[in-house]
């Protein structure tokens, strides 16, 4: 009889289902902290609140409150009387919320609550970065990156131009794409070529896929394409989870031409073909310019019979202010 050959496994493929177990458990204690101390510090600023506007404390109070749990409970950190101000200015800017924005309060952090309060001007601007940082799980970083992107603002002011084939198939498609992508952070330098833009995007893909949205997954550059005798080959390609289809952008240095999506709409009949698989849906492309005439992006979109959208690229950060006097004006003619 012969003895049965054991297979040995890398230890990365042995232990997954453990480490995978450990790492859920974990995602879960924290986010049950993160609830709790968000509800303390919403229940603190109540109280706080209550109190002052029944004129029961002074604002005095609040500094004495602050002392004397310094000084009985010096174990108890974080309550100091500015931070108990930003409880009660937390509490007075959400009460009465409906029962959803509660919910998003309690599954971002207490440092992301606080930037989202002191840099926003409105409760629309509040609920969209909201909304962000529990979608996304971002980084205090990130959800300050973003805030300075003006992300709010370029959402509201510009919608992505997207082909009415990718409204059919992607009717979320309009949420996932920007009309305009900020990437300062590949230095703010013009680039002469198409070639050396997509080496830099590749070289800070972390910050291009923040930037893209979390849910986009990079599969490679200049990604290869064969049809019939002749090699093509895609800019960036990538994968987007919630669409649950392959993505594929293309850099172009000047203004848009509508003779560019010819080419696009090539490259995503060849990925349907050859490389999509069965349980996918329709490949989409991005065509990203560094400028483009909103109403020639227009006709030239309007009969296109692939999933295609138009953008554009900024190498530096937008000026904040203007786009918010922007966002004023359009609301002052309404």
């Amino acid at each position: 009889m012969k003895t049965p050959t054991l297979v040995t496994l890398n230890p990365d493929q042995q232990f997954a289902d453990i480490i995978s177990l450990i790492q859920q458990t974990r995602s879960k204690m924290l986010q049950v902290a993160n609830t709790a101390l968000i509800d303390l510090y919403w229940n603190v600023g109540a109280h706080i609140a209550i109190k002052t506007a029944n004129a029961e404390w002074g604002n005095g109070v609040v500094k004495q409150l602050a002392s004397y749990i310094a000084t009985n409970y010096p174990d108890i950190k974080g309550f100091s009387d500015k931070n108990l101000w930003r409880m009660k200015q937390f509490y007075e800017t959400y009460q009465g919320l409906d029962e959803k924005l509660s919910t998003l309060l309690r599954e971002i952090t207490w440092s992301n609550n606080m930037a989202i309060l002191s840099r926003t001007k409105s409760d629309e601007e509040r609920v969209f970065y909201l909304q962000l940082c529990a979608r996304e799980k971002l980084s205090h970083r990130e959800l300050n990156r973003q805030i300075d992107s003006a992300l709010f603002e370029r959402a509201m002011l510009e919608q992505p131009k997207l082909s009415p084939v990718l409204r059919e198939i992607a009717p979320t498609a309009q949420q996932v794409f920007r009309d305009q992508y900020v990437m300062e952070f590949i230095g703010g330098k013009s680039f002469k070529t198409e070639t050396s833009l997509k080496t830099a995007l590749v070289q800070q893909m972390k910050e291009f896929i923040l930037e893209l949205g979390k849910d986009f997954i990079f599969v490679d550059q200049e990604y290869r394409l064969q049809v019939g005798c002749s090699d093509f080959r895609i800019d960036l390609l990538f994968y987007h989870r919630e669409l649950q289809c392959l993505v594929a952008f293309e850099l172009k240095m000047g203004k848009f031409k509508p003779e560019h999506l010819g080419q696009l709409n090539f490259y995503l009949e060849a990925l349907d073909r050859d490389v999509k698989k069965a349980k996918e849906n329709p490949s989409i492309g991005v065509l990203l310019c560094k400028d483009k005439d909103n109403e020639v992006v227009e006709y030239a979109l309007s009969r296109s019979l692939s999933p295609t959208m138009v953008a554009e690229y900024q190498l530096c950060l937008p000026d904040k202010k203007l786009l918010q006097q922007k966002m004023k004006e359009i609301s002052e003619s309404e």
